[in-house]
């Protein structure tokens, strides 16, 4: 795949015109890829009329028919063989059911050279010895979750000192031992080395609740790094902003606005979002982003809100080329966002379940 390799080793990360030739025929020989290799992808895209000589421009990615989640919960489909997949992992699955993905060989490249690309872009990466506070759980054999293991490489940005996990497994599932955080991030703020505290926002948020409710306030290295991803899950009864998360933040830790970074990414889907300094997503030349209507799935116009129809061709092992997620969202001009980037932007409103929304993918 030439055009991927292409792709994936270009360095102006965020200029999306420049790259829509390239991105066009990459996603066109991943099709192509896909379609010889797995006969259940073939066989969807058949049954849509999919003609892959209509891809002759960059807004003609809509005639993807994209794969909703909810489908691939329950069908799997992968073009190269299980024991080629260097990396696996599955999707949160807080409805129950899990989406199984996996990189093989060249996609863990193209995967490697975009995140350091990305994270480089955002001044993620270190040589700084550095503490890390992570609120979530220790990957292992038993829990391949994406969103683990990904919490987990974010200790490869900047060398660890020691790494302490929040969540702690006991009768059966894991749940957070606030009082430990506590304690621990105590006693790195008396250290003269950075700290990183990485997880979902709804974990922070408690954290810092708890730090509140003991009057506590600690004053965090300057070169501490809040990165933030996921949603809330079970609690989304308490979330909020993410401004107002950060100001929270800022009172209790006396963390910078430039050192608060949140991050989107799923396991059919793993590009990079990382929000810049207004809490925007811009999507960077590695993906490209649809919004659909819930009802008729065409894509609508910056501003309108819709499901979130994620693109790239960054997989060789599976066919998720066009993933269209359970997500509301609204895409917006670059250029009204304010922090320097241009291209487009998407922020998340909510989250809907696709069981009602009947397409040819789910009738197969």
């Amino acid at each position: 795949m030439k055009y991927r390799r292409k792709l994936f080793a270009t360095s102006r990360i965020y200029d999306l015109p420049r790259s829509d030739g390239i991105f066009l025929n990459a996603m066109k020989e991943s099709i192509e890829f896909h379609m010889r290799k797995c006969s259940e992808y073939k066989e969807i895209l058949d049954n849509f009329d999919f003609d892959i000589h209509a891809l002759k421009e960059i807004d003609d990615l809509a005639k993807i028919p994209p794969l909703p989640t909810s489908y691939l919960k329950n069908n799997t489909l992968i073009s190269k063989p299980y024991e080629k997949l260097l990396i696996k992992t599955t999707s949160s699955g807080t409805s129950g059911k899990k989406t199984f993905s996996g990189l093989d060989k060249s996609s863990a490249i193209c995967f490697g050279s975009m995140a350091l690309r990305i994270l480089w872009f955002h001044g993620l990466i270190s040589r700084r010895l550095t503490n890390y506070i992570i609120l979530g759980y220790k990957p292992d054999k038993l829990h391949q979750a994406a969103m683990a293991k990904a919490l987990k490489s974010f200790t490869l940005l900047a060398p660890a000192k020691k790494i302490e996990y929040a969540l702690k497994h006991k009768d059966g599932k894991f749940d957070i031992d606030i009082e430990d955080v506590v304690n621990t991030a105590v006693q790195f703020g008396r250290q003269n080395r950075p700290l990183r505290i990485v997880g979902f926002p709804a974990y922070f948020k408690m954290f810092l609740d708890e730090l509140i409710k003991r009057d506590i306030k600690i004053n965090l290295h300057r070169h501490s790094k809040i990165l933030l991803g996921g949603g809330w899950k079970a609690l989304h009864s308490e979330e909020i902003s993410k401004d107002a998360l950060f100001e929270m933040a800022n009172d209790v830790l006396g963390i910078r606005k430039n050192n608060f970074k949140d991050h989107f990414s799923t396991a059919e889907h793993p590009v990079n979002y990382v929000a810049c300094e207004n809490n925007n997503y811009h999507v960077p030349i590695f993906g490209r982003v649809l919004i659909r209507d819930v009802n008729t799935l065409e894509p609508v116009p910056f501003g309108t809100p819709g499901l979130l129809n994620l693109i790239s061709p960054v997989l060789s092992s599976m066919p998720y080329g066009s993933i269209m997620t359970d997500d509301i969202a609204i895409l917006k001009d670059g250029k009204e966002c304010g922090c320097g980037v241009v291209s487009p932007y998407f922020s998340l409103i909510g989250r809907v379940g696709l069981a009602n929304i009947k397409t040819c993918v789910q009738t197969i």
